[in-house]
């Protein structure tokens, strides 16, 4: 994937090295549990900070440098978000970029205190994709995911389409749905036409990606099939199996692998998000 030639954006807030308190647990292997229980068993990410009982600074408020991060990763994360916005203000009346926060361990958000374990999360409350860019490491060589620039930018871009559904009003109506559920395994059906809908919003920016960039920004070949790995690799079912050696239905939250590439597929192939209609027949 070529990027380094995109726009920077420049709109980053880097709180990466403030502290934000320490993981409950600590170290890798209560990263990877925490993870394994947002992604397998559906846990609301922002109730994980019931569980966590030290951090020092959980009620402070935190305030990063702003502009374009001088690291690779975060300049990275500066110009995939740069474009993405620009292929959403092409396709999207009124659309308004969200914040980018990159931090490390924990930080305060406008949905309760984020941490690392949560992965990439859109807070809607205050309109911010959240984004500890360890996860991709985490991604990598616990979940099996590809490390490619394009599957970290799949990443990104899924949180971008939470975004798109906050604006849209389809995160509201979700949230009504499930208010209205008869039963949980009701409820996670709307969270996972959500999650497969942003699949398809991750796949309809790829698609735009080099029109919007004016060439600066390009798939190369073997690209889409490194997002394609990713998707696979963190479907519900997959995560699942690995965690406990079965697969259960009624807890998916996100979607299976199958379902999880078929719609990174379907924006990639159709480039139109009117194609990414997850909710068809709920």
């Amino acid at each position: 994937m070529r990027w380094r030639e995109g726009r920077r954006g420049g709109g980053i807030e880097d709180r990466r090295g403030l502290g934000g308190g320490k993981m409950a647990g600590g170290g890798l292997v209560a990263i990877v549990i925490m993870l394994i229980g947002y992604f397998v068993f559906g846990i609301d990410p922002f109730t994980t900070q019931q569980l966590i009982s030290d951090f020092d600074s959980a009620g402070m408020q935190q305030h990063g440098e702003e502009g374009t991060p001088r690291d690779e990763a975060g300049l990275f994360v500066d110009i995939i978000g740069a474009n993405i916005n620009d292929v959403w203000s092409a396709r999207l009346n009124g659309y308004r970029a969200p914040k980018v926060v990159l931090y490390d361990a924990g930080t305060q958000t406008g949905c309760g205190f984020g941490q690392a374990a949560m992965g990439p999360f859109y807070c809607p409350n205050d309109a911010t994709v959240y984004l500890d860019l360890r996860f991709w490491r985490e991604m990598e060589t616990q979940l099996g995911a590809s490390g490619a620039d394009f599957a970290r930018a799949y990443v990104i871009a899924h949180e971008f389409g939470h975004h798109v559904q906050n604006l849209v009003g389809t995160s509201d109506e979700v949230r009504k749905a499930q208010q209205h559920a008869g039963s949980e395994s009701e409820a996670n059906v709307y969270s996972v036409a959500l999650e497969l809908q942003a699949d398809c919003y991750a796949g309809v920016w790829a698609a735009n990606a080099y029109e919007a960039s004016g060439g600066r920004i390009t798939l190369e070949a073997g690209d889409l099939e490194e997002g394609l790995k990713t998707a696979n690799a963190i479907g519900d079912d997959t995560l699942q199996r690995k965690a406990t050696g079965r697969v259960t239905p009624e807890q998916f939250t996100h979607g299976t692998s199958a379902e999880r590439v078929q719609w990174l597929n379907r924006g990639y192939n159709s480039g139109d998000p009117e194609q990414c209609d997850t909710f068809a027949g709920l």
